[in-house]
């Protein structure tokens, strides 16, 4: 297979087009680290791109990592057998080649943005390989996926201030609940597979039902989180216009997907998150764009 080929299977294999779920939530952290931050305009645009390259690349080495641990469970999995590496359409020795180009990139990103992204940057790459693992042993795998994406705005606000405002941390905390949620809900396709496997997601656990059930509760806390950030950092009412599409967007994907029905999960995972974390960084952009002294 040609170069060409095994990117394009890469790009498909790690889901490349998926880096806007956690990425738009990076850029509000880091537009809200702006404020008050006496940066100037080409500071902020470079920080910005280095902010964008280092969310790619940690994201890409984390799939490639995640697809390479996962390979010998995927092949037992029906819905799963057909990706690259079980079906054997990529070797694994590019899928490694994969993790250390993208991890270099990410390393490079952090050089370049401060000396504490830089010292943070390995640990980062730690946690978010290490939850590849979790499923084997935890039920709170979920949880750590939450985790392993609310970092992005809590280390957006590093790479521009060089230290962590605790408010972001709201951002962080409201972000790992709704990756969770929509994890759960993604994890239901698989509970029998799960079962069988001695695989500990919250589905095997306790059912679809009151895995679903889970899932609300968490995004419904994400909800009140981002409310209580808005509120706290007196933001406009873009900002929480920006809060209710998302709260609205949550009930919508929920209404897709029921204990009987998981035909549109893929829709409620794909193109309904794509759509919250875009449209929430677009309210919240357009908000502190129009609060901006330079107005």
């Amino acid at each position: 297979m040609t170069l060409a080929g095994q990117l394009r299977l890469t790009l498909e294999m790690i889901k490349f087009q998926h880096s806007v779920f956690a990425l738009p939530f990076a850029l509000t952290g880091a537009l809200l680290a702006v404020r008050g931050s006496g940066l100037s305009a080409s500071q902020v645009w470079g920080k910005l791109g280095w902010i964008v390259l280092a969310m790619v690349a940690a994201r890409s080495a984390a799939m490639a990592f995640n697809r390479l641990a996962d390979a010998a469970i995927d092949a037992r999995n029906p819905r799963t057998l057909a990706r690259a590496l079980p079906a054997g359409l990529l070797p694994r020795s590019f899928a490694w080649g994969v993790v250390a180009a993208s991890s270099g990139a990410f390393l490079l990103a952090a050089w370049r943005l401060n000396p504490l992204c830089l010292k943070l940057a390995p640990l980062a790459l730690a946690i978010v390989f290490f939850y590849s693992y979790t499923k084997r042993w935890t039920l709170f795998s979920h949880l750590i996926l939450g985790f392993c994406l609310g970092m992005a705005p809590a280390a957006a606000c590093i790479a521009v201030r060089g230290r962590l405002d605790p408010p972001v941390l709201l951002l962080t905390a409201a972000v790992m609940l709704w990756t969770a949620g929509f994890d759960i809900i993604y994890a239901c396709q698989d509970y029998d597979f799960d079962r069988a496997e001695g695989l500990h997601s919250l589905p095997a656990r306790i059912g679809v039902g009151p895995s679903l059930w889970a899932a609300r509760s968490l995004h419904a806390a994400m909800v009140l989180l981002l409310l209580w950030l808005a509120l706290l950092l007196a933001l406009g009412p873009l900002s929480l216009a920006g809060v209710a599409l998302v709260a609205a967007l949550l009930c919508y994907e929920h209404s897709l997907v029921s204990a009987g029905d998981l035909s549109r999960v893929n829709a409620a995972f794909f193109n309904v998150n794509g759509l919250v974390s875009v449209l929430f960084f677009v309210f919240w952009a357009a908000d502190l764009w129009y609060a901006s002294p330079a107005r």
